[in-house]
């Protein structure tokens, strides 16, 4: 009997050991391909942005046409921005059911918003304009790093991405309980995206934001950047649901976006950002920002620079001059900085107080005008413009340093070796060790960092010895159980107390079937998945494939080695998967240890050709580029109406043959955009974008 019960103890370990190994395997591949896709995103902006920067426009039409197309956002100014999204001049139909709001907003108008988007109901685009407005009013008035404390409230809640799973964040009030004056939540960004419900989200955020503006606090994360959401589906979502105004809500998003605050500090002891820290983070540059500036934090700002530098050494006494000296004079000499009186003795409060208003004012139209900005174009005063208005002595950063903070703290991610290198994995913000982690929260005093932007399987991690807490809040985020879904909660003694969950029924269903690990079921559904999708990448490469497989094939036998195999493999996909221990998920297994690839090749094709009826070539092709020929049809499609007009066509193809050395006549570019233009309706759209692709393709 105790050996048998020693033979069933160790085949009980192996066991959940090789369940282990699988699971962590599927976890690999799916985090692979996420980062992957991400790299290619930044890198296919890099191309655009390099474009941008060594394109020469022939007229002022021809550079604001272009500047308005890839920097989408910054075009509007303040009057534009709110005559562009007119909500006033809206009328609400009295066929209309869904929930009315009016402001200042109640807590049963949260409520009905809660209540309508269960029953999959859609708020007018009045409603959302105007909902989208007073949260851009409430947002320019925070700081960038938000302060709260757990005196006034018995606890504070930290959520990480939701990523448009609205389950998640009906679960969560649901566990939890909805905001309220004695409940307060720090929604840590990625609230948009890959879900199919990210604009609900935002609706029901900004509402309790607006209701409860002390006790809610957002933050901004990576995927609150417009070039991002074209990618990710959310620029997607906001048009196909509202096909009349989509175009007015996507505008007014972007701009709240950019005033989203960059953290939060709970009791000045606990530090929340999105990504990450990097070596050179300083949290007092990120308080003076003006972060309203970084519309797209995967583009630096270098438009304006120029400016900068002028303002920089103004402020610092300096007479630098760059480029053009006789200019720079003459740009000074015609907005001298005003020299302030002096000042009354503080003993008179009232006479200094105005002497004070006096000074700032004078100093802020000084700037006003430095910056070329008319009196027409006046905005408030913003919280962020009065820090750096009121610190003009102090040190004066240039735009590249400032878009680093904010690049790394949105990018980055932890990692148990010592010290901060780029993130070569993700393509933007950088890797951070634990002594880079020990030396922040010892210079500014904290006890811990909570971040999120990375998914894990629980829900939740502690690294750097318990000092960084990764919180990711949307469950099933690869699959149907592949991770829990958790928050945390933090009281006065701020030891966090973790609540998981997994918000889909299937899946809750099948982990209750088996107490002990992780299901069976779940992890082959899971598992699946994971290989499909593996599968669909080693096929989109298979024309790489081959010439990297006939060079370890001297002899051309259509052979080669399972470790040959493994390295080929890797040296294209550029994964960093353990591809000798996925072997025998993609590859049959052979007597003599060889493997005939073209064979194997020929298999992934059957696959992928049972699912499009396309040509073999083709469909690689497609595979291969579809995302990022997505993304590009969605940058030339400035107006987000789903169809490229002629004019954007035109000015996208001056760019790229620019880049090329093309020469081609406006004759010649017209032509070119007729012959795609398969149904002459006058607009390309993505299916005829794809066609011509595929044409080309064929042709060579």
């Amino acid at each position: 009997a105790f050996k048998a019960a020693v033979l069933i103890q160790r085949w009980y370990r192996r066991y959940v050991a090789r369940l282990e190994m699988r699971r962590r395997c599927t976890w690999r591949i799916f985090q692979s391909i996420e980062y992957a896709c991400e790299q290619d995103q930044i890198k296919l902006h890099n191309f655009f942005s390099y474009l941008m920067d060594h394109f020469t426009p022939s007229s002022s039409k021809e550079r604001d046409f272009i500047s308005r197309m890839f920097i989408s956002g910054e075009s509007f100014k303040e009057a534009e921005l709110e005559k562009y999204c007119d909500y006033e001049s809206m009328e609400v139909p009295d066929s209309y059911t869904g929930p009315r709001l009016s402001f200042p907003l109640l807590p049963d108008h949260a409520t009905a918003l809660l209540e309508a988007f269960k029953q999959k109901q859609q708020l007018h685009a009045r409603y959302v304009l105007n909902l989208l407005h007073e949260t851009r009013k409430h947002l320019k008035q925070l700081p960038n790093i938000s302060h709260v404390s757990t005196c006034y409230s018995e606890e504070v809640t930290v959520c990480g991405d939701l990523h448009g799973q609205l389950d998640d964040l009906f679960l969560i009030f649901y566990k939890n309980g909805l905001p309220s004056p004695s409940k307060s939540y720090v929604f840590n960004g990625d609230f948009v995206d890959r879900g199919k419900q990210s604009l609900e989200i935002l609706i029901v955020l900004f509402t309790f934001l607006l209701i409860y503006p002390k006790e809610v606090h957002l933050n901004r994360g990576n995927h609150e950047d417009h070039m991002v959401n074209l990618r990710y589906g959310f620029t997607k979502e906001v048009m196909q649901k509202y096909k009349v105004h989509g175009k007015k809500i996507l505008k007014m998003i972007q701009n709240v976006f950019c005033w989203l605050p960059l953290a939060t500090l709970i009791d000045q002891k606990v530090l929340i950002i999105h990504g990450g820290i990097s070596d050179t983070t300083d949290l007092d540059m990120l308080e003076k920002i003006q972060r309203n500036k970084f519309i797209s934090v995967l583009r630096g700002k270098k438009r304006k620079e120029s400016n900068r530098n002028v303002e920089i050494q103004e402020i610092n006494g300096e007479n630098k001059v760059e480029a053009d000296p006789a200019r720079n004079k003459a740009a000074l000499s015609l907005c001298p900085q005003p020299r302030p009186t002096e000042a009354p003795s503080m003993a008179n409060k009232l006479e200094f107080s105005r002497w004070v208003r006096q000074t700032v004012q004078e100093q802020i139209e000084w700037c006003r005008r430095l910056v070329d900005i008319s009196e027409s174009e006046e905005e408030e005063l913003t919280y962020s413009s009065v820090v750096s208005l009121t610190d003009l002595d102090g040190p004066c950063w240039t735009r590249q340093e400032e878009w680093k903070q904010i690049l790394d703290i949105l990018w980055s991610d932890p990692m148990p070796q010592e010290g901060c290198r780029v993130n070569t994995v993700r393509g933007g913000g950088c890797y951070f060790g634990p002594d880079v982690t020990g030396k922040i929260l010892e210079k500014y005093n904290l006890q811990f960092l909570i971040r999120s932007h990375e998914c894990k399987q629980e829900g939740y991690e502690f690294c750097h010895n318990r000092k960084v807490l990764t919180i990711f809040s949307a469950s099933n985020y690869y699959e149907i159980g592949s991770n829990r879904g958790a928050y945390v909660k933090l009281g006065p003694d701020l030891v966090p107390h973790f609540v998981q969950y997994q918000a889909n029924k299937t899946a809750h269903n099948l982990t209750m079937t088996q107490r002990q690990g992780f299901p069976v079921a779940l992890i082959s559904r899971v598992e699946e998945s994971a290989f499909r999708a593996l599968r669909e990448k080693l096929f989109a490469h298979t024309s790489a494939l081959i010439s990297t497989f006939k060079a370890y094939d001297k002899d051309n036998t259509g052979r080669i080695t399972l470790s040959n195999w493994a390295t080929a493999v890797e040296s294209v996909l550029h994964l960093g998967l353990p591809w000798r221990m996925l072997r025998p998920q993609l590859v049959r297994s052979t007597a003599d240890g060889m493997l005939e690839y073209k064979s194997w090749l020929d298999d992934l094709a059957m696959e992928q050709r049972s699912q499009e009826h396309i040509q073999s070539s083709l469909l690689e092709v497609i595979y291969r580029n579809r995302s990022n020929l997505e993304t590009i049809f969605r940058i030339i499609d400035r107006d987000h109406s789903g169809l490229i007009s002629f004019e954007e066509f035109h000015q996208t193809w001056k760019l790229f043959s620019s880049h090329m050395n093309i020469e081609l006549t406006d004759d010649g570019i017209n032509d070119l955009v007729r012959s795609i233009d398969f149904n002459k309706d006058g607009n390309i759209d993505f299916n005829e974008f794809l066609e011509a692709f595929r044409l080309v393709k064929q042709s060579q």
